[in-house]
């Protein structure tokens, strides 16, 4: 279906887009909409008064049909549904409320409400219906579009219609489906059968005017009358209470009143010739070989030529509305059709707009019309003045309004544009804000930054145990001697990036690194009892990275030395110019002894650290006694691996297994630990939840002096400085 318009160079309004893209959203989510976004031309959002071409409406249903798997016949009556109510939504209730008594005059007026709509959108090329009574009372409804494919549409606007405006269900079936014969300028041509059933009775109703076939009134008996009167107040008095079941029975009164009424004609038309056509100026009455027999006295000075004796209309007329041949027999049957014929004088257009009326008597034809105008700029271009309008003409005051209207319609397109604009500049901002804020978070934790984005004080915070690592790579002087200093660039880079994930992936906080020292801590900022686990797993998985990397110098496996302690430490801001997070306390000079005092692809463990670890799968070995400078003789460790987890594992890369650490947080969080699986159970440790990191107590700004750091030498051992701010 949608293929036969996908071709054509048609245009819709942001309107209609708008209101598919709110159907999209709520009916399938923001999911399917974004998917949709990716389409060329599609935006965030559509401007009412601009306008797109069809190709991109047709691409956006194609392409939702196929991403939910739905037929573009049950889509597009989906979409008339939702359209009526998106009408409503935007402020045309009132409007549609008030364009007929019952569902034969909505749709009998639908092409009016259109032709209004045009005023303001003026490249609108709205489709045309037209409704026909057959003998035996059946409603057809004829359709006409220039766009093959959307009928479908139909069905779903006016079942929405019959059930919001006239409380009835509308059940609609195509009868014929065929290319334009009758009108010049529409393509499609589909004619539907319409069955209205009333909500309060199964029982089927015609939808139809107040006069039966051939324009005989119904004949009701008074009796019936009260019949229907009553039946129609008992079905209404389950559903309704009180003043609401009153007006209910009113209107029902109103309503079976209009079906008895018997217009009065009188016998003699009492007005002048000369006095109608001064207060009709624009009217026209021609026969049925269209000669004219009598015009307004203002159409007579715009086309004097009409004054001519056998003078016809389509001499000096073309039908621009509806698209028909200019015959008596196209016009009697679009004889409930607002009609539009254009005229030319020296190079001016003047377009009438009014309705047709049949006399039978006289065998003639009465265009009781005034001139279809925009706005004053229209008004002079014609040549004609507000004079020209009859009094009672609404044309005077549609100018007038119109002329305001299109001033505020200038006014709110151009409010669209720049609220555009500022969405767009907006989510620039907000893209920036992110860049920013993702920058910032890699300098601070993450609460601690918010804390100082909010412009509040962090104090030092005293933590009671935490694990902290050192690691260096060995003989990085002599690297550095050796080599360009953009090889160890790309050195440092390539196996700082490799440790920056595992810490990621371990739940670790990086302090620093200087050089070709890191430091990592587990435990800080947020307290948790795997602290020690999660640095060993660390440095397991540091010594298998840096295995990765490659000495630009020998064109081997680089080595480093790592080294843990644990202990407490205290922990601040530092400096208001490029504020860092920094450690303090001997549990940080210790870790560093430990690393300066390791040997090359070793994890030195503290005494401490080994307590912590000794009883969790980790394998370790004694090194024994060790001098180590400022502390003496120390009891030190080996960590040569974790009998618990595959190499994968610790890196990171084991499928399915995104879970290694478990335990609650001290003191942040109340709800009960996870249950583990017996195969976790082998393992003491499983990764928390840090939904929570953001609301630990806040740390404040930490005043004390700077403390003086010592260089280190990186490829000699008993050299035993540390890396970075110590309490000795």
């Amino acid at each position: 279906m949608l293929e036969d318009i996908s071709g054509r160079t048609s245009d819709m309004y942001g309107f209609i887009n708008s209101c598919l893209q709110s159907l999209i959203i709520e009916k399938f989510g923001q999911e399917i909409w974004d998917k949709l976004s990716s389409l060329s031309g599609v935006q965030d959002s559509f401007m009412t008064y601009t306008v797109y071409d069809d190709v991109l409406t047709v691409s956006l249903v194609q392409e939702v049909c196929s991403l939910m798997g739905i037929s573009a016949d049950a889509f597009l009556k989906l979409f008339g549904e939702h359209f009526f109510s998106f009408c409503k939504e935007a402020g045309y209730d009132t409007m549609l409320r008030t364009l007929g008594g019952n569902l034969t005059e909505f749709i009998g007026n639908l092409d009016a409400l259109h032709s209004y709509l045009a005023l303001s959108y003026l490249e609108m090329n709205a489709p045309s219906f037209r409704v026909e009574t057959t003998e035996d009372g059946e409603m057809l409804l004829h359709y006409y579009s220039d766009r093959r494919g959307l009928f479908y549409i139909v069905p779903g606007i006016m079942e929405a219609v019959a059930r919001e405006f006239f409380d009835s269900n509308v059940s609609m079936e195509v009868l014929n489906q065929c290319e334009e014969d009758e009108r010049t300028g529409k393509k499609e041509h589909v004619v539907f059968l319409v069955k209205q059933t009333s909500k309060t009775k199964d029982q089927e109703k015609s939808c139809g005017p107040a006069v039966g076939v051939g324009g005989r009134p119904f004949d009701f008996s008074q009796e019936e009358f009260y019949r229907k009167l009553r039946a129609r107040s008992s079905s209404l008095a389950g559903k309704r209470r009180g003043w609401n079941l009153i007006r209910a029975a009113v209107l029902s009164q109103k309503d079976i009143l209009q079906r008895t009424f018997t217009p009065c004609y009188p016998d003699k038309l009492w007005m002048e010739e000369k006095c109608f056509c001064n207060a009709f100026p624009f009217h026209i009455i021609f026969d049925a070989d269209l000669k004219v027999k009598q015009t307004g006295v203002n159409i007579q000075k715009f086309v004097p030529s009409l004054k001519a004796p056998g003078a016809k209309l389509d001499q000096f007329f073309s039908i621009i509305h509806p698209q028909v041949t200019l015959t008596i027999e196209s016009i009697r049957k679009f004889i409930n059709s607002q009609f539009v014929l254009k005229s030319y004088r020296d190079k001016q257009t003047l377009k009438l707009r009014g309705q047709m009326l049949w006399m039978e008597s006289l065998g003639c034809m009465l265009y009781l019309c005034s001139p279809k105008l925009r706005s004053l700029q229209e008004l002079q271009d014609v040549g004609l003045h507000l004079a020209d309008l009859a009094q009672h003409d609404v044309t005077r005051d549609l100018v007038l309004l119109n002329q305001q209207r299109q001033a505020e319609m200038a006014l709110t397109n151009q409010l669209e544009r720049k609220k555009e604009e500022l969405r767009i500049l907006s989510q620039h901002l907000e893209t920036e804000k992110q860049k920013t804020e993702t920058l910032l978070y890699a300098m601070l934790p993450r609460h601690i930054a918010n804390q100082l984005k909010d412009g509040k004080s962090v104090e030092a915070g005293e933590f009671e145990v935490c694990t902290i690592l050192f690691s260096d790579v060995v003989t990085f002087t002599n690297i550095c001697a050796a080599c360009e200093p953009i090889h160890v660039v790309h050195m440092l880079n390539s196996m700082y990036s490799k440790f920056d994930r595992l810490t990621n992936i371990h739940d670790i906080y990086k302090v620093e690194t200087i050089g070709d020292a890191y430091m990592v801590v587990g435990g800080v900022p947020v307290p948790t009892e795997t602290h020690a686990h999660r640095v060993a797993n660390f440095a397991l998985g540091m010594r298998t990275a840096a295995r990765e990397v490659t000495n630009p110098v020998t064109g081997k496996p680089i080595q480093i030395r790592v080294g843990l302690h644990t202990g407490p430490v205290l922990a601040g801001v530092v400096g208001q110019k490029m504020p860092r997070y920094c450690l303090f306390g001997d549990t940080v000079n210790t870790a560093s002894r430990m690393e300066s005092h390791g040997l090359p692809d070793h994890i030195h463990l503290s005494s401490s650290t080994y307590r912590e670890l000794k009883d969790a799968g980790f394998d370790l070995e004694e090194r024994g006694q060790v001098e180590v400078k400022g502390k003496g003789q120390m009891t030190t460790y080996f960590l040569l691996g974790n009998l618990l987890l595959s190499d994968d594992g610790i890196m990171g890369r084991e499928a399915g297994r995104n879970r290694l650490y478990r335990e609650e947080l001290h003191g942040q969080s109340n709800k009960e630990p996870d249950l583990k699986t017996d195969a976790e159970c082998r393992d003491s440790s499983i990764v928390p939840d840090n939904s929570g990191s953001d609301e630990i107590t806040p740390f404040f700004w930490d005043v004390t002096p700077p403390y003086d750091t010592n260089e280190s030498s990186y490829n000699k051992p008993t050299h035993n400085n540390s890396k970075l701010c110590v309490l000795l």
